[in-house]
């Protein structure tokens, strides 16, 4: 059985999508405008696999890619970084997002994504917080600082990049009492910018609080040719159509809680058309799609690493069940195959 037949359809004939309609990013249709969000360290190929067999995801994306990792890995080692995984064969539409502050540098690799790997569209990261990346690295959300230089890297990406599409994801601003996202999206749209990513905190914010729907909304009125996409704490599918029925978004992009339900886009989708939403798997179920997880893991990284890196999705899938403490303490210490199958036995046993 498919991981798509786990879920049935609950209506005889689908009924015609409401007021929401696809959105267009550059020549790429995103239907349903739900978008999966690119999270470093877990959007890789095997989570994007789980959720493409799934359904219901508009456009999927990467995980962020740096750019100057990139050319030295190509350069001196001749390889290709992990985060490439999958990309050059998996199904499109497909976004790879890049990040780093350097123009000539983002738009060379933004080319070869573009030309050589053929991707659908390249998104450049503005929004990212962690220190790694901003203090560090002048990337991600400190260039927010710089709306001149947001748009100089978008113009040199856009230019290196066409016909492909290049995007961009920011958040509201550096600071709660320097929040300049308005600024910063129409700076991004004169740069030829195809599409603008808010997600609706400050930097500082990092995902404490609640993302500030309305701030997001308050972008739209000033971007006149490009789609305005929102992201932040949405949760079910409730919450989807409630983003798109009360704030003045084309799209939507679904982030961490898809790492805990990646049944959450089919489920979005059966709701913009009208249908009830598909109920989530059972506990069999639901192992059995971790199961599926952590075989595309190992075989791309072999038993050993491959169960190291399962732990952490094992542990998104646990959250909000019974005994999820107690299962990511005992998963979060497995090393093998036969040590993993035990624990998720137990957690998650057949009926």
């Amino acid at each position: 059985m498919s991981l798509a037949d786990l879920f049935t359809e609950t209506a005889s004939a689908r009924r015609p999508h409401s007021a929401v309609k696809p959105l267009r990013i550059g020549p790429v249709v995103v239907d349903p405008p739900v978008l999966q969000a690119p999270m470093a360290g877990f959007t890789n190929y095997a989570f994007r696999q789980i959720v493409r067999e799934f359904g219901g995801a508009g456009l999927q994306a990467t995980e962020m890619v740096h750019a100057k990792g990139f050319l030295w890995l190509e350069k001196e080692e001749n390889e290709l970084p992990d985060r490439l995984w999958g990309v050059r064969d998996e199904a499109r539409p497909l976004a790879v997002q890049i990040w780093d502050n350097d123009p000539a540098t983002l738009a060379e690799v933004g080319a070869k994504l573009a030309h050589e790997f053929g991707v659908s569209v390249v998104d450049i990261n503005f929004g990212c917080p962690v220190k790694q990346v901003t203090e560090r690295a002048h990337s991600g959300s400190y260039l927010l600082r710089f709306p001149d230089r947001v748009g100089a890297i978008v113009e040199r990406v856009s230019q290196a990049c066409a016909p492909t599409p290049v995007t961009a994801k920011i958040r509201l601003g550096c600071t709660r009492d320097s929040i300049n996202a308005i600024d910063v999206a129409q700076v991004v749209e004169q740069a030829g910018g195809a599409a603008l990513t808010v997600h609706g905190r400050t930097a500082q914010d990092f995902f404490t609080g609640s993302a500030d729907w309305e701030r997001i909304s308050e972008i739209k009125p000033y971007l006149k040719r490009i789609p305005l996409i929102g992201n932040g704490d949405l949760r079910s599918a409730e919450a989807v159509l409630e983003a798109f029925a009360r704030y003045d978004v084309d799209g939507v992009m679904i982030a961490r809680a898809a790492l805990s339900r990646p049944w959450l886009f089919r489920q979005a989708q059966a709701a913009l058309a009208g249908e009830p939403p598909p109920p989530d798997p059972t506990l069999e179920e639901e192992r059995e799609v971790m199961l599926r997880h952590y075989r595309l893991v190992c075989d791309r990284f072999g038993l050993r690493k491959g169960t190291v890196l399962m732990r952490k999705y094992a542990c998104c899938y646990a959250q909000g069940r019974r005994g999820a403490r107690e299962f990511r303490t005992r998963v979060a210490q497995v090393s093998s195959p036969a040590e993993f199958a035990a624990v998720v036995e137990q957690y998650f046993p057949r009926q």
